[in-house]
């Protein structure tokens, strides 16, 4: 486990408490949480309640749980990161496109990271209309305009038939 940086003499670590915007608290090492900018300098500026309006219960237990396996990273448990990061991912696009919206307000570089490259792969050799029916885009083309796309850009559309499922 990584030690606490704030860790005074007599041994104590430093406690945060992170505050959903249902309202729950949560107490965490100051240790864990700094991998958060946004969190890192509110602590900076005296803060030890942060409040996350943003970021709603369910999804920050999320991040907790990915914030506390990533503080116990090191060489010998690189696998069993990775492990956890597989699983991590597993869930609905709209699960991961919340914990998206969280790590981009935290600042979370490494789980943003995670989450782009999971959804790039899972959208990876899908239709055009199962991509915007998993981000929600509404097709504002005629159908003689999208095949006038189609036409004049056959190359991109080349290769053969694309996964049409959302999963």
């Amino acid at each position: 486990m990584a030690s606490s940086s704030s860790s005074s003499k007599t041994g104590l670590k430093k406690m945060l408490t992170l505050k959903s915007s249902d309202g729950d608290e949560f107490e965490l090492e100051e240790s864990i949480v700094i991998q958060c900018q946004t969190i890192k300098h509110m602590v900076e500026d005296g803060f030890s309640l942060i409040p996350l309006q943003n970021v709603d219960t369910k999804t920050l237990t999320k991040i907790i749980e990915y914030m506390k396996k990533h503080a116990e990273k090191t060489e010998s448990n690189k696998e069993e990161i990775k492990n956890f990061n597989k699983e991590f991912v597993k869930g609905s696009f709209d699960d991961q496109f919340e914990l998206v919206s969280a790590a981009n307000y935290l600042h979370i570089n490494g789980l943003m990271d995670l989450l782009c490259q999971s959804i790039a792969d899972r959208i990876n050799n899908k239709s055009v209309r199962a991509v915007r029916e998993i981000f929600n885009i509404s097709n504002d083309y005629t159908p003689d305009e999208e095949e006038k796309v189609r036409d004049e850009h056959k190359w991109a559309h080349e290769g053969g038939e694309f996964d049409e499922s959302l999963d």
